[in-house]
């Protein structure tokens, strides 16, 4: 028996709708939802172990997976069973994960898991736009201690007019892509990319699906009540002395903010605050210690945190001696590695991003194969971030979802200014060397470098900024930071990158971890990050002002050709021998691409050898060279037949036609040798197929004036000549001559 089930249904108020329904599956979670849209269905499940973990933080894991069934395919490679997650599952998680953290309490450290299956795909809906709202509704039926509903959306602007969580199709219609995540008080996360847009038109898109979260929060109240909420479990709160923290804070706070004021390096704070602590746990005994220890260590951190934000709210100072609005020096240097397509080192204070670039072919595209979506990216930006980049050592085992997420912001940031018809495969690496403050926002402005030093003709170059934000609710003061410290990223109510051209914004990550943060700080907040990213894109600017005019002369030259479908067969050869041959006397690379619409076959040609690439393209004028009756053409005798010459077309090389003896000259010709040999270069006159004979047919003697008192003779009984491909041609003028059998 079907257990009862419960449903609510949110209206996108353009004919969609979203269904949240539980009761049906997954009963045994402590919460699970299906939210459908059209034929699109996630189940969300969530559990967390009643036993708290023995860690001083809430370990969270978020799941994003897309189920192959659910779009009727199988996986790809060898074992027919889905493996690790993909790039695009994995940013999936990191958006919700994002939003759903802040709202457990930080005392909480049961072990938690928040499972979101994609079990049914629908073409016209994207499902990483339903994911948070999955799995906020399902912890909304749980007893999970968590703050508020939540969820996330996507907008669009289509010819003008926002869109919540547009289809495929109608996003490659906008101007803007963005994640919002939000409860019904506040925004907590903005991640996408933007064509260019300006700050007011960032913050109206906020607005606009600030909106549209607000009913979905609703949904799934109404959805858990309807339900019925169940109580939220107690679980054992942290120790806390109210008395021990006043002591620490007491003996911390004042040192604490002399040395934030000092305006040091990483290195010198660091080892400066590390004895503050030391001489704090030097004044309680080891038996206290054994006892305590967490709990000064904690305090001390809060009374660190509050000292070092004091200094920026009351004295407008840094930790390392800025003031607010400025930047770190910046100094770059591009063509640093000499065997690579192009390079930029990018360095920002203490932080610095060392960028390399490589361009290929079609062949070299990144392949997308989800269930949700199949595809290619001819532009990819990799990053990576090694431990020596903050001086640890620690082991590496594969691409983190850190580095995925890092590496996905600069790509969006950088991929609207390649341009359309860039012929090559695109791929930039960013090994991030240093670290002390935003590596992504270092990652665009060393793409940015490398891929002018590289010759790709950027439409316009991109700088990024990592800016920060302090707040002081009671008192309502506030300071935006530019460029902001590790440090001041932990510290703050909210950071966030913004990348873009002079003209506008094209890519940015925010979290907002303070509660009704007003649209006007966050424009004030904006507005300063832009002067910030036009002070180091100016810095980027003076090293290389565009692109160099071409490839360097070691880097591969690219050239596409496209040829007629008919074509495409006698390019490739025989078991392909023709194009593998090609390749290796040119020394190039030839990718051969059939357009499904057209039929066409698109030829690209890479090299660093121009001699090589005209060779190629020579192959292929030769290979669709067709003569035009009643044209002239100069050919080369390439063989000798005894009714004949076989004379290749000098313009086509590998074209070859018979010269039949009989058009050799308006005499009697006995020997082809008599009149042509080996070698010989001539003009001939092409006459098409003859009609009887369907081959062919080229004249030499149509170009020599007849000799003086000529008459034409019948023509000979030429056996064989027909099937050689050349006999019986008839010689012009009214009388037939007899044929002449060719001798074998």
């Amino acid at each position: 028996m079907i257990s009862k089930t419960f449903k609510e249904v949110i209206d996108l108020g353009d004919g969609r709708e979203i269904s949240i329904e539980t009761g049906k599956l997954a009963k045994q979670a402590h919460g699970s939802v299906v939210v459908q849209s059209g034929k699109c269905m996630l189940l969300c499940t969530v559990v967390s172990n009643y036993k708290a973990s023995d860690v001083d933080f809430l370990p969270l894991t978020v799941d994003y997976r897309e189920k192959f069934a659910a779009a009727g395919r199988y996986p790809g490679g060898f074992f027919k069973r889905e493996a690790r997650p993909s790039d695009g599952e994995v940013l999936t998680m990191r958006l919700v994960d994002r939003v759903l953290r802040p709202l457990f309490p930080k005392d909480y450290h049961s072990e938690t898991q928040v499972m979101i299956q994609l079990m049914s795909h629908d073409e016209d809906v994207m499902p990483d736009a339903m994911a948070g709202l999955a799995a906020s509704a399902a912890i909304q039926l749980s007893d999970f201690p968590f703050e508020c509903a939540i969820s996330e959306v996507r907008v669009g602007r289509v010819n003008g007019e926002f869109v919540i969580n547009p289809t495929r199709a109608q996003l490659k219609e906008s101007d803007i892509d963005m994640m919002i995540g939000a409860s019904a008080d506040s925004v907590m996360m903005v991640e996408g990319e933007m064509d260019e847009i300006s700050e007011e038109e960032m913050v109206e898109a906020i607005k606009f699906a600030h909106e549209a979260i607000k009913v979905q929060c609703a949904a799934q109240i109404k959805l858990a009540e309807a339900f019925g909420k169940k109580e939220v479990r107690e679980y054992e709160l942290e120790a806390e002395d109210e008395e021990l923290q006043k002591k620490i804070h007491d003996m911390a706070y004042d040192k604490v903010y002399e040395v934030a004021k000092a305006g040091s390096s990483k290195k010198e704070r660091s080892e400066a605050f590390a004895a503050i602590k030391e001489e704090i746990k030097a004044s309680f005994s080891e038996e206290e210690l054994e006892e305590i220890g967490d709990l000064i260590s904690k305090y001390y951190h809060k009374a660190e945190k509050e000292a070092v934000r004091n200094l920026t709210l009351e004295e407008g100072l840094r930790l390392d001696g800025r003031k607010t609005t400025d930047v770190r020096p910046i100094w770059c240097e591009i063509d640093y590695l000499p065997s690579v397509h192009g390079s930029a080192i990018f360095t920002r204070g203490e932080t610095q991003a060392l960028a390399t670039v490589t361009l290929g072919t079609s062949r070299e595209a990144n392949q997308i194969d989800m269930p949700s979506y199949e595809g290619e990216e001819t532009f990819y930006l990799h990053y990576n971030f090694p431990p020596f980049s903050t001086g640890e050592a620690r082991p590496i085992r594969g691409t983190s979802r850190r580095e995925v997420g890092h590496g996905n912001l600069a790509q969006r940031a950088l991929k609207g200014m390649i341009p359309e018809d860039c012929p090559y495969t695109v791929r930039v690496v960013s090994e991030v060397l240093e670290s002390n403050g935003s590596s992504s926002m270092a990652t665009v402005c060393s793409g940015t470098m490398a891929l002018m030093d590289a010759g790709v003709q950027l439409k316009k170059p991109v700088s990024g900024i990592a800016m920060g934000l302090i707040t002081d609710m009671e008192t309502g003061k506030y300071a935006v930071l530019s460029d902001i410290l590790g440090d001041e990223d932990h510290l703050g109510d909210m950071d966030f990158k913004v990348t873009g051209t002079a003209d506008g914004i094209t890519a940015c990550q925010m979290d907002i971890k303070v509660k009704g943060l007003s649209y006007e700080i966050l424009v004030k907040a904006l507005m300063q990050a832009k002067d910030g990213r036009m002070h180091i894109l100016g810095k980027l600017t003076e090293t290389i002002a565009e692109p160099r005019a071409e490839v360097k002369s070691y880097a591969p030259k690219i050239v596409t050709r496209v040829i007629p479908g008919e074509f495409i067969g006698a390019l490739i050869g025989k078991g392909g021998e023709v194009i593998q041959e090609l390749q290796k006397t040119t020394n190039t690379t030839i990718v051969i691409n059939e357009d499904p619409d057209t039929e066409e076959g698109i030829v690209e040609i890479l090299g660093t050898d121009q001699n090589g690439i005209d060779a190629v393209l020579a192959k292929i004028d030769s290979l669709m060279f067709k003569p035009e009756v009643g044209s002239v053409y100069e050919v080369k005798v390439i063989k000798m037949l005894d009714f004949g010459a076989v004379v290749e077309y000098t313009e086509a090389p590998g074209n070859e036609v018979l010269l039949h003896v009989s058009e050799l000259a308006w005499e009697r010709t006995e020997n082809v040798s008599d009149v042509v040999n080996m070698g010989d270069v001539f003009d001939v006159k092409y006459f098409g197929l003859d009609p009887r004979t369907r081959k062919e047919k080229v004249s030499r003697k149509a170009l020599l004036p007849k000799p003086e008192g000529y008459q034409e003779r019948p023509p000979r009984n030429d056996r064989g000549g027909d099937r050689r491909g050349g006999g019986g041609d008839r010689r012009g003028g009214n009388r037939d001559r007899k044929p002449r059998r060719d001798r074998d």
